[in-house]
C-alpha cells in the first residue's frame, strides 16, 4: 500500500523562483530515494480563517504565499528508509540547498491512504 507525506509552509512571495529551485533539487533527491511522485502547489485560493486555516497554521505573513506539497511513496517502509537517506544526503544540508522560507513554520506528516477514487 502506498504512503503519502504532506507538507504546508509559508514562503515569502518574492522567493517563488528560489522555492521552485529548492523544490526541484529536493524533489529529485526524494525520487532518488524511492518517492514515486512529488507535487508542489503554490497557493492561489487559500483563505484565512478565524479559527483554523492553512495561513493560520503556518503563521503566514502578508507577503507570504502558502505552499502545499506531497510526496507519494510505494510504501511506508520505502518512505522510512528514504527519509533517513534524504536527511543524511549532503545535498539536503542548508549549505547546499538552503530553504527559502522559515523552516520552523513548516508543517509535515505521514499519511496512510484511506480512499483513492
Amino acid at each position: 500500500m502506498s504512503y503519502i507525506d504532506g507538507f504546508v509552509v509559508a514562503v515569502p512571495t518574492e522567493n517563488k523562483q528560489a522555492y521552485l529551485e529548492h523544490a526541484k533539487l529536493a524533489g529529485s533527491i526524494f525520487k532518488e530515494y524511492g518517492a514515486l511522485q512529488i507535487i508542489e502547489a503554490w497557493g492561489d485560493d487559500v483563505p484565512s480563517g478565524e479559527i483554523t486555516s492553512f495561513p493560520l497554521a503556518v503563521k503566514a505573513k502578508e507577503d507570504e504565499t502558502v505552499v502545499f506539497s506531497i510526496a507519494i511513496w510505494p510504501s511506508k517502509e520505502v518512505r522510512d528508509s528514504g527519509w533517513q537517506k534524504i536527511m543524511d544526503d549532503p545535498r539536503m544540508q542548508e549549505g547546499e540547498n538552503p530553504m527559502p522560507f522559515d523552516g520552523k513554520r513548516l508543517i509535515y506528516g505521514g499519511f496512510e491512504p484511506l480512499l483513492t477514487l
